[in-house]
C-alpha cells in the first residue's frame, strides 16, 4: 500500500505541472491583447505599456513561464487589480466557503442516494423503482440554474421559510446546498441502484441469506458495501465538479465563495485573479481524484495495489 502511495504522488506530479502550464497559457490564449481587454480601448499607449511590463508580457514566453513556475511553487499568485490585494490572501479568505457548500452538497447528494438508491434495488420494476427512476432522471435534467431560481421563489419569496442569499447562518446553506447537490444526488442514486441489483445476484449473498442473516444485515454489511466502489470513484470526480458547478450556484444564492470570486474577476478583467482561481479549483481536483484512489483499499480488502 505505502509504494502505492507514493507512486500515485509521483504520478500527480506531472499532472500538476500540466494544470499549471494550462493556467498560464490562459493569458496568452486569449483573442487580441489581454492588456488592451483589461484596461479598455480608450487606454492611453503608456498605460498599456507600463502594465504589460508590470505583468511581464513584454518578456519572451519561456521567460515568464520559468518566473510563473518559480511564483506558484513559493505561493505567490500574482497580485489582484481590483482589490489591489494579493491574489493567494484573497483566495484563501473565500475558498472556505466554496469548501463547506461543497462539502455540505456532497453530504446532502450521498445521504439521500444511498438509502433512496438500496430501496430502489430491493424491488426493482415495482412502483417504488419506477418513481425514483423517474425523480432521479427530473434531477439529473435540471440545471443549477434552473432549479436554484425555482427554489428561491418557492421556498424564499412564496413561503418566506429561507434566506434569499448570504452566508449568516445554517439556513443560508440550505437553498445552495440542496441546488447542488440534487444533481450529484440523482446521479449517485442511479449508481447505488445498479450496483446493489448487480451484488444482490452474488452467491456470497445467497450464502448470508442461506445463513438466516436478518435481511437489513445483508443489504447493508455484505450487497451495500461491495456496491459502494464506483460510487466512491463518482464522488470524487463529482466533488470537482461541484466546485465548478459552485460557480453558477454561487452567483445566484451570492454565496462569497471562490466560485463567484471568479466571475467577479471575469467581469473585472482580473486575470491573475482569474488565473489564480482557476488554479485553485483544478488542483482541488487533482488532490481529491487522488485520495479517491486511496479509499478504494480501505472499502475493498480484495483491491491489490502491486
Amino acid at each position: 500500500m505505502r509504494s502505492f502511495i507514493l507512486r500515485r504522488l509521483l504520478l500527480t506530479l506531472p499532472v500538476l505541472l500540466g494544470v499549471v502550464t494550462l493556467v498560464f497559457s490562459f493569458i496568452h490564449l486569449v483573442p487580441g491583447d489581454p492588456v488592451q481587454i483589461m484596461l479598455g480601448e480608450g487606454a492611453q499607449a503608456t498605460d498599456v505599456e507600463q502594465l504589460r511590463h508590470k505583468l511581464g508580457l513584454d518578456q519572451p514566453v519561456l521567460t515568464q513561464y520559468g518566473r510563473y513556475l518559480k511564483d506558484v511553487s513559493s505561493g505567490d499568485l500574482g497580485i489582484s487589480f481590483r482589490f489591489g490585494e494579493p491574489v493567494t490572501a484573497i483566495i484563501l479568505s473565500r475558498f472556505p466557503a466554496t469548501l463547506q457548500l461543497a462539502m455540505l452538497s456532497l453530504a446532502f447528494g450521498a445521504l439521500l442516494a444511498v438509502p433512496t438508491g438500496v430501496l430502489a434495488a430491493t424491488n426493482p420494476g415495482g412502483w417504488l423503482d419506477r418513481m425514483l427512476t423517474s425523480a432521479t432522471l427530473l434531477g439529473i435534467s435540471l440545471p443549477n440554474f434552473v432549479s436554484g431560481p425555482i427554489a428561491i421563489i418557492v421556498f424564499s419569496i412564496m413561503l418566506g421559510w429561507l434566506p434569499v442569499s448570504g452566508r449568516a447562518g445554517l439556513a443560508h446553506f440550505i437553498l445552495p446546498a440542496v441546488t447542488l447537490g440534487a444533481s450529484l444526488s440523482a446521479i449517485l442514486t442511479r449508481m447505488v441502484r445498479a450496483g446493489m441489483i448487480e451484488e444482490l445476484q452474488e452467491e456470497y449473498v445467497k450464502t448470508a441469506r442461506a445463513k438466516g442473516l436478518p435481511e437489513i444485515k445483508v443489504l447493508l454489511k455484505h450487497a451495500l458495501k461491495n456496491s459502494l466502489i464506483p460510487v466512491v470513484t463518482v464522488l470524487g470526480l463529482q466533488f470537482g465538479t461541484l466546485l465548478a458547478g459552485a460557480i453558477i450556484t454561487e452567483t445566484i444564492f451570492a454565496w462569497p465563495g471562490i466560485g463567484r470570486l471568479t466571475v467577479q474577476a471575469i467581469n473585472s478583467r482580473d486575470y491573475p485573479l482569474v488565473q489564480g482561481c482557476l488554479l485553485v479549483i483544478a488542483c482541488t481536483y487533482v488532490t481529491v481524484n487522488l485520495l479517491t484512489d486511496l479509499v478504494y483499499g480501505l472499502l475493498d480488502p480484495r483491491i491489490k495495489y502491486q
